[in-house]
């Protein structure tokens, strides 16, 4: 894993998007200089066209998902989002090197060149989600621990890290009954750092279900540090695998004294012009859609094409969310707060596809534009929830130590929630949204929301 800006990234996956950048400027070197173009000529054109188009397939692919570590994808469906970026990537390829000024001759053939580049990219694209030599970079893991936590880790990798080659667990000297198999289970030979370095490992995951009487080997682990192996708390290993803050595994003293929790002036300063250009540029491009979007709300049911409700927002503050009206007038005709849920019917026809492709949360543009809520951020819950999750669910109330979203961290990694359970799934991203925020994730959540859009991934 690589950190960038406080998050953290697969190095596998920085890999490839380093590949298809270069493949792409690359190409148009390789065209430019084959016409006999000379170094001095190409290098602005490089500089303009190739890295114009560059930075636009990248943008291309995040918001197809074609970046997200997944290895659960079938081949079909990343072929398929790789033809939706091509829909895009080629006619953008053809307009940028056709209309865009150059002093470079064989303007046509350079085109050619670009677009067979872009498809080049994506065709790398499906063979590197699917390809078993990815796995060949692999990450060589110790977990230190027996018990159910550290079976916890060992199930999370091979779940979510194909890349994380797990060598074995090394039971601490204090646990006396084991979670792991005996084949798994290694025996230490000589010191913690001896055995390390004999499995050639390259982190240790500690993960010990007691802590109590000595059972860290605090010495020798700072050795294994020394000598260039990694060494993690299980609340960090869940933080930078899962890019959630685990509850089961975390301690007010882990919060209050890691890093994160920025929420200083500057970045405030900066979230909320990045919130006013980018709530206008998205209202005034989507307002056709929001315009027909209230001709057939009108057109299905009687009632308000709005729908006005209170959440709570930044430091408990209520305000009233806007969305389009998706269920019908009587939806809560009892006066009770009830959770959305799967095929829920008391949602219309013309809701049931605006909350599919989310065009119910546009006018949320509006709380933005407002101050009451950011684009990214945690969604904004009613006060009957939050009182009743505050009550059952440690540090809940941090999330709305920053001003609630029009999409966020959870929205995009987890499935619509409606029940206690997945609120505590939902917040373990939240706090990592919270812990961790800048405006490198923002930018990579809003690119990340046009992929769960575009699928309609956990709409109910």
């Amino acid at each position: 894993m690589v950190r960038i800006f406080s998050h953290y990234l697969h190095r596998q996956t920085l890999l490839h998007v380093l590949f298809d950048l270069g493949l792409i400027l690359f190409a148009v070197v390789a065209v430019v200089l084959s016409q006999g173009d000379a170094g001095a000529s190409a290098i602005p054109f490089v500089a303009s066209h190739g890295l114009s188009l560059a930075g636009c397939m990248f943008i291309i692919n995040s918001a197809s998902g074609l970046y997200q570590h997944v290895h659960n994808r079938s081949v079909t469906e990343s072929c398929a989002r790789a033809l939706l970026g091509l829909m895009f990537g080629l006619p953008l390829a053809y307009a940028i090197f056709s209309f865009l000024p150059t002093n470079t001759g064989h303007r046509e053939l350079i085109t050619l060149g670009a677009m067979v580049a872009v498809a080049a990219v994506m065709v790398h694209r499906v063979y590197a989600a699917h390809s078993a030599t990815q796995s060949r970079i692999r990450s060589r893991i110790l977990i230190f621990g027996s018990g159910p936590a550290a079976k916890s880790v060992g199930a999370t990798l091979k779940a979510s890290d194909p890349q994380a080659q797990i060598v074995g667990y090394l039971p601490g000297p204090n646990e006396e009954s084991s979670c792991i198999a005996e084949d798994e289970i290694i025996q230490m030979n000589g010191t913690l750092t001896d055995t390390a370095r004999r499995l050639h490992v390259n982190e240790i995951v500690v993960a010990l279900s007691e802590r109590r009487g000595g059972s860290m080997p605090l010495r020798q682990l700072l050795d294994c540090k020394l000598y260039g192996i990694r060494v993690v708390d299980i609340a960090t290993h869940f933080e930078k695998t899962l890019a959630q803050i685990k509850i089961s595994h975390v301690n007010a003293g882990w919060l209050i004294f890691g890093d994160g929790f920025n929420q200083g002036v500057v970045r405030t300063a900066i979230k909320r012009v990045f919130d006013v250009v980018s709530a206008s540029l998205i209202f005034v491009a989507a307002l056709p859609v929001m315009l027909v979007t209230a001709v057939c709300i009108k057109l299905e049911s009687a009632g308000p094409v709005f729908y006005r409700q209170e959440r709570v927002g930044l430091n408990g503050k209520p305000f009233n969310v806007i969305k389009f009206r998706s269920m019908r007038t009587d939806a809560e005709k009892d006066g009770k707060p009830r959770w959305a849920t799967l095929n829920d019917d008391r949602v219309t026809k013309v809701g049931r596809f605006i909350r599919k492709v989310r065009i119910d949360e546009l006018p949320q543009l509006i709380n933005v534009l407002q101050g009451d809520m950011s684009m990214v951020g945690p969604r904004p819950e009613r006060q009957y929830f939050v009182d009743e999750l505050i009550n059952k669910i440690p540090y809940f109330a941090v999330r709305q130590s920053v001003k609630p979203g029009v999409t966020g961290w959870a929205q995009v990694r987890y499935e619509y929630g409606s029940t206690v359970e997945d609120s505590v799934e939902k917040l373990q991203y939240d706090l990592y949204y919270v812990k961790n925020h800048t405006m490198f994730l923002d930018m990579l959540i809003m690119l990340e929301t046009v992929a769960v859009v575009l699928t309609g991934k956990g709409a109910r």
